[in-house]
């Protein structure tokens, strides 16, 4: 009975959607580490962000029904993450395959060190703030529910 309450307020994942959901977790981890190590980036950054679409996509699809403006915040905070999590892939991709430096060196004679300053390695930055935000909403959201249900 209690399981049925929180389905009434937010929508659950079939067991397809949250094999995906889980196997694009597990990608973003797999991708963001072995990349950190250095091995086989060419690769695992296509994973990161496979993995990071995967995850976004089925959260999405997670969608509050109730009436809290509480939930209904922490899951537009969760939507920024998302998208948080699919720029760090480009940027990750970027680091390797440098696609956007062509946008800089049109730029002038500091081109090369404008993108060394706001693009090459940036990934790490938007990734942290993307996991602590995905954290953060999704130990709140958790605990709203569990509010929402004793009342």
């Amino acid at each position: 009975m209690k399981r049925n309450l929180m389905n009434e307020k937010m929508r659950q994942l079939n067991k397809l959607q949250s094999t995906v959901f889980l196997a694009g977790g597990a990608l973003m981890v797999i991708g963001a580490g072995c990349f950190s190590l250095m091995w086989q980036q060419h690769i695992v950054c296509w994973l990161f962000l496979l993995g990071a679409i995967m995850f976004s996509v089925m959260q999405s699809m997670q969608i509050y029904e109730g009436n809290s403006f509480v939930v209904k915040r922490l899951k537009r905070i969760q939507a920024v993450a998302s998208i948080f999590f699919l720029i760090s892939g480009i940027l990750m991709i970027d680091t390797v395959h440098h696609f956007l430096l062509s946008l800089f060196q049109n730029a002038g004679s500091n081109g090369y060190q404008n993108y060394l300053a706001y693009v090459y390695n940036k990934w790490v930055v938007l990734l942290l703030v993307a996991a602590i935000l995905e954290l953060y909403t999704t130990h709140r959201i958790g605990t709203e529910l569990q509010k929402e249900k004793k009342l």
